[in-house]
């Protein structure tokens, strides 16, 4: 791959990770596309098994330029993305649907994120443990030493997976309302309709025994919340600041 554009404080840019299409919308320094993976959990994996595409949605954590997930030990993802496959994950934002006066310029704003790179399984035994902590703590922070440890044969029934990161793209839509300039005189209406995910209040577990109490570090998991600035939060409360 031919680097078309290096960076020191973002990712190379290749024909493999370049945004063809509205080059204005594309991004690959390393605060905005982290940002974004910080914001969210849930990703799609891409990979190919004997010349069949899959993509498979899971939770996912990042850590400096790698990103980690993980799943059951006996999952066909997993067991074909163990020895260095490559592998390409995505993550997106949905932030609004835009309703324009002609069909064609119908659209979403949005935040997106592509990443490639190697996929390979974490066997290191400390190190999967490590991990297996943070799949836990990235989301809830401290959570993993309030709780039961986790048993030999679930440890074992799990895999995680790493990808240190190659290549990277986000690409952003945030316009709103965009119509051909002579359609602004057609009357027809047109909006933006803000799509955000928000949290719920909590329900806790109707067997709680008496005197149990929700933990002080959910605090940011509450009624009305966004979810992406919960998870934001979470993550600097994991790693303590925002890791290039």
């Amino acid at each position: 791959m031919t680097s078309i554009k290096q960076s020191k404080d973002g990712y190379s840019i290749t024909e493999r990770n370049q945004v063809k299409r509205r080059h204005d919308r594309g991004f690959y320094d390393y605060d905005t596309i982290h940002a974004l993976l910080d914001a969210a959990m849930l990703c799609h994996v891409s990979y190919v098994i004997d010349g069949q595409p899959f993509c498979t949605p899971t939770f996912y954590w990042r850590e400096e330029s790698r990103l980690y997930w993980h799943g059951s030990s006996a999952s066909r993802m997993l067991r074909n993305l163990a020895d260095g496959e490559p592998a390409c994950l995505t993550v997106t934002q949905l932030d609004s649907l835009v309703l324009a006066r002609s069909g064609f310029n119908h659209s979403a704003d949005y935040r997106s994120v592509m990443a490639f790179g190697k996929a390979r399984l974490l066997d290191d035994p400390q190190e999967k443990e490590r991990a297996l902590v943070m799949m836990v703590d990235r989301l809830f922070p401290q959570r993993t030493a309030a709780l039961r440890q986790a048993s030999a044969q679930e440890i074992k029934a799990t895999s995680v997976i790493f990808m240190d990161i190659e290549q990277a793209s986000a690409k952003i839509r945030a316009r709103g309302v965009v119509d051909d300039d002579e359609d602004y005189a057609l009357s027809i209406y047109a909006e933006r309709i803000p799509v955000t995910t928000i949290l719920g209040a909590p329900e806790p577990c109707t067997r709680l025994l008496e005197g149990v109490e929700r933990p002080a570090a959910l605090s940011g998991y509450v009624a009305g919340r966004s979810l992406q600035d919960a998870l934001a939060e979470a993550y600097l409360a994991s790693f303590g600041k925002p890791t290039k």
